[in-house]
């Protein structure tokens, strides 16, 4: 008899299946957001509107440009301001309120379905599947914003040079608007990202970043206190209106404006503390 025959089974051992690299939880992610058309339809329906809806303010100005009204004694002569038209609040306020439903669904959707203890169960990092939907969905509205900006400057601007009332991106504050206008759009989106991860709820979450958007700033109005202005003045949208405010122009925020130094910061600490917030929130919680 032979020894292989004598001697005892080995227990087998599974070879470790490798770790998943951020590429392939990048990757699943997007196959994740794609399958569902609606999230990127949205944006690029919001992306399209806000466009349409600046290049007409600018067309429809055209007729006000070629017959002024005439001055007002006592009041300095109107002056056209291509960047409070061109770069409007109102479709900045659209893409503000589409990226950050976009950043949401991409968290509670997974929740809300069951889906999430589907991916954790294959990927068990939880850190690093935080992590992939954040930079997704960053680089998503990065894009649209960055395209909705660039698109309505130029394309306002072009309208305006046969009027010779049209800026250049060199001029003073241009650039500076062109990239705070598409700045607050990946900011809003990781707010939406860390609403969706704290409150988990379809309703709650958009219902949330309405008010913090919207309903919010109004509570800081005003000039008369100016620790409630300069809490008004550290909001999202109140950042990205001052970044876009015109130095030549007689656009102000009014007393106790922020400078441009303070908005960008703002920005910056909004999107650090949500992406810390969602990276956080996914890793800690139960599902």
């Amino acid at each position: 008899m032979s020894t292989a025959a004598l001697a005892p089974d080995r227990p087998r051992t599974r070879p470790a299946e490798p770790r998943a690299r951020f590429g392939d939880l990048l990757a699943a992610e997007w196959i994740k957001l794609r399958s569902l058309r609606s999230t990127y339809w949205v944006l690029a329906l919001a992306s399209l509107a806000a466009i349409v809806v600046n290049l007409n303010a600018v067309h429809t100005d055209l007729t006000y440009i070629d017959h002024p009204r005439p001055p007002v004694p006592g009041f300095p002569p109107y002056r056209y301001d291509p960047l409070y038209h061109g770069l409007s609040s109102i479709s900045g306020a659209l893409m503000a309120v589409a990226a950050g439903s976009l950043g949401a669904i991409t968290v509670f959707g997974e929740y809300t379905t069951g889906m999430i203890r589907t991916t954790f169960a294959a990927v068990p990092d939880r850190r690093g599947v935080a992590v992939a939907k954040v930079v997704l969905v960053t680089g998503l509205t990065s894009l649209a914003g960055a395209v909705v900006s660039a698109v309505s400057f130029f394309g306002s601007n072009a309208m305006l040079a046969s009027r010779h009332a049209g800026l250049s991106i060199t001029d003073e504050g241009c650039l500076r608007a062109v990239l705070g206008y598409a700045a607050i759009v990946p900011v809003c989106a990781l707010i939406g990202m860390a609403l969706g991860a704290l409150l988990r709820h379809a309703t709650a979450s958009i219902v949330s970043l309405v008010m913090l958007l919207f309903i919010v700033p109004m509570l800081f109005g005003g000039d008369r206190y100016r620790w409630l202005k300069e809490i008004g003045n550290h909001l999202p949208l109140a950042a990205e209106g001052r970044l876009t405010i015109n130095p030549n122009s007689s656009t102000t925020m009014g007393k106790y404006a922020p400078s441009v130094l303070d908005s960008w910061i703002t920005l910056g600490a909004w999107a650090a503390v949500a992406l810390a917030a969602t990276v956080v929130l996914m890793r800690r919680r139960d599902v």
